[in-house]
């Protein structure tokens, strides 16, 4: 595997962008979530472009305008499809090998490749889409989740014995317990935007969600199952640190870039 920086340009802005090369005819391109840099939480997207690579694909990360080393105004990822269709575009002329590529976006990257419906992409693999338009939303885990917490508590004789010595917290049991009952909440416009997004797109792709995350938890509410495949990282948070979760991540993406 050999790495190279290379910059490109975006809508009169320099952006920069790391290759890690593969002899593949399939490629990855990696999009940033959040105002994240492009070597990912604790370097964890660097350490997937390395074992994908290491494979056999060629890898392609990049920071958006206003973002790490890439210059510009950071206008979130609403506004983010100009750089990604840049990074697109750089990533086949350094890998001219390239007939396909597949985009892998974490939180609200997913969400602008689904917003953007993966357009020049040929594969999408979307993990814990972003949802909410506002803090508030953000407040809780859905129901669903919730309830599947609290069953898990009750099972726990641990737990038990911690409510019959009176150790619990009875007021934030008591706001737990009613978010349990609470219904979902209907989809708002950007989830709806994105669900749009996506069937319209046609585009294979996948939808992966750590089981620990509120993030994903939100998203698969929504989520039909008639619109592709949907599957859960069993205890993983967020960002995929645990090493099992790693091993669960690169086995998906991989996945996709041999279909």
């Amino acid at each position: 595997m050999s790495r190279q920086h290379v910059t490109f340009e975006c809508a009169g802005e320099t952006l920069v962008g790391t290759l890690d090369r593969g002899a593949s005819r399939s490629g990855l391109l990696i999009v940033s979530g959040g105002n994240e840099i492009r070597s990912g939480t604790f370097g964890g997207q660097a350490a997937l472009a390395a074992r994908i690579a290491a494979a056999g694909f060629p890898v392609f990360r990049f920071d958006r305008r206003g973002v790490g080393d890439s210059s510009g105004e950071n206008l979130g990822f609403r506004e983010s499809s100009e750089d990604i269709l840049a990074a697109n575009a750089k990533f086949r002329e350094l890998c001219p090998q390239i007939n396909r590529v597949v985009a892998f976006g974490n939180c609200d990257a997913a969400s602008a490749l689904m917003l953007m419906s993966g357009d020049l992409c040929d594969a999408l693999v979307l993990s814990n889409p972003w949802t909410f338009e506002d803090a508030a939303e953000d407040a809780l885990p859905p129901p669903s989740a919730i309830r599947s917490r609290y069953a898990e508590k009750l099972r726990n004789p641990a737990e038990l014995l911690r409510l019959l010595r009176g150790e619990v917290n009875m007021a934030k049991l008591m706001r737990g317990l009613w978010g349990a009952v609470e219904k979902a909440p209907e989809p708002n416009s950007l989830l709806q935007d994105m669900l749009d997004g996506l069937v319209g797109s046609s585009k294979p792709h996948v939808i992966l969600i750590a089981e620990k995350d509120r993030t994903g938890q939100a998203f698969a509410v929504h989520w039909d199952g008639d619109s592709g495949d949907l599957y859960t990282c069993p205890g993983a948070s967020h960002a995929y640190v645990e090493p099992h979760a790693r091993n669960w991540l690169e086995t998906q993406v991989l996945g996709m870039l041999g279909g």
